[in-house]
């Protein structure tokens, strides 16, 4: 993954070390394990740097915070997956911003680079009011902002993030890149909500799962790639399947995070296993086991869960159960399914590096160990 290059600035402050020291983390980490995520980077080396230092830039406020908060999630790391599929959907569609190209509307032609940025302060922001939601201490295997900074603090600077993705949005002009990402960020919310529905609710169908997780996940990996799509002025076909590419592609990567919280290799994951169990988190593997349960098993999984009452040993009582049934197996299987049709979504497209790297995404999304 490309470095990020950090904007001078002349006011001092722990955000551009610590930005440094993140990004420095993030590529050393990518030159020990090349992937799919790796190689599409390595495309988009020259606009995902600018939109790292977009991303930098526009978290800057004279408010002292919002500026610290800001640095703690940029050393926490993240895939930038999101902003990558908008840079990425924006190529395959023939955007040609960059330097040396030029329109009325954006005399340096950025506006790839800015909405890509965009859609990473409504991810960054959702983010934060989720952690909040689910009292959680850690974020990728470091202390969570609202424990550091407390809830207030973060439930505050994420809905700056959301009024700064607003103001790009504005500052873009386009009322149809406007609907595309309002919406997305409508159903995230909704999706938050009904997931908030169903916690702790070991009877919830499957299908509502699924649900959950097209609002709170997938919508985003939707819009991104749709906004790629409108930039590079594509017809409504292709627009559509790149949509249906994005929403496919992040149904895999949720029910694939669902898997790998019971089933990962701690150190390659980058946070703590067991997350999600500890969270009395709802998620695929568990609906799955506590279904195919026997009436002890499922004892366990309702005091577990549903009660939050865990003990020592209990982690390893529900990573065997879960291999009992299969549940990360079948986990998996369907992740695989909704991988095969954002693969097929592409197949509008003509060959080129930048398709050959998101449908490789398709397979990383499934089989990855991050």
């Amino acid at each position: 993954m490309v470095a990020m290059c950090l904007p001078q600035s002349s006011r001092e402050s722990d955000f551009g070390a610590v930005a440094s020291f993140a990004t420095s983390s993030l590529v050393a980490s990518d030159q020990v394990e090349p992937d799919a995520l790796a190689a599409l980077s390595a495309l988009l080396a020259d606009d995902l740097a600018r939109c790292n230092r977009t991303i930098v830039a526009r978290m800057e406020s004279p408010v002292p915070l919002i500026p610290r908060l800001a640095a703690h999630l940029v050393a926490a790391g993240g895939k930038r997956i999101r902003p990558l599929l908008t840079l990425a959907a924006a190529r395959l569609c023939g955007y040609p911003g960059g330097a040396g190209t030029s329109d009325v509307r954006h005399p340096d032609a950025d506006r790839h680079i800015q909405l890509a940025a965009c859609v990473e302060f409504i991810h960054t922001a959702t983010l934060l009011h989720d952690d909040v939601v689910d009292e959680s201490a850690l974020r990728r295997g470091l202390a969570s902002a609202n424990a550091v900074f407390g809830n207030h603090a973060a439930v505050l600077v994420g809905d700056f993030l959301f009024a700064r993705a607003f103001q790009i949005m504005v500052r873009d002009g386009s009322l149809r890149v406007l609907a595309i990402l309002s919406e997305a960020a409508a159903t995230i919310a909704e999706g938050e909500v009904l997931q908030l529905v169903i916690q702790n609710d070991l009877d919830t169908p499957e299908s509502r799962y699924l649900e959950v997780i097209k609002g709170k996940t997938a919508a985003l990996f939707a819009a991104a790639c749709q906004v790629g799509a409108v930039l590079g002025g594509s017809p409504a076909a292709e627009e559509q399947a790149l949509a249906e590419y994005g929403r496919n592609l992040g149904m895999a990567f949720q029910l694939a995070d669902d898997a790998l919280d019971y089933a990962a290799d701690q150190s390659s994951l980058g946070k703590t296993i067991g997350d999600d169990f500890r969270e009395g988190k709802v998620t695929l593997p568990v609906l799955l086991a506590f279904a195919a349960g026997d009436p002890v098993e499922r004892g366990f999984w309702r005091r577990a869960i549903e009660d939050g009452t865990q003990g020592a040993d209990d982690l390893s009582t529900a990573v065997n159960l879960l291999g009992n049934h299969g549940a990360i197996a079948a986990t998996l299987a369907r992740a695989e399914a909704f991988s095969r049709a954002a693969h097929q979504a592409l197949e509008i497209f003509a060959s080129s590096p930048i398709k050959t790297g998101l449908t490789a995404l398709t397979d990383f999304a499934v089989h990855r160990r991050h």
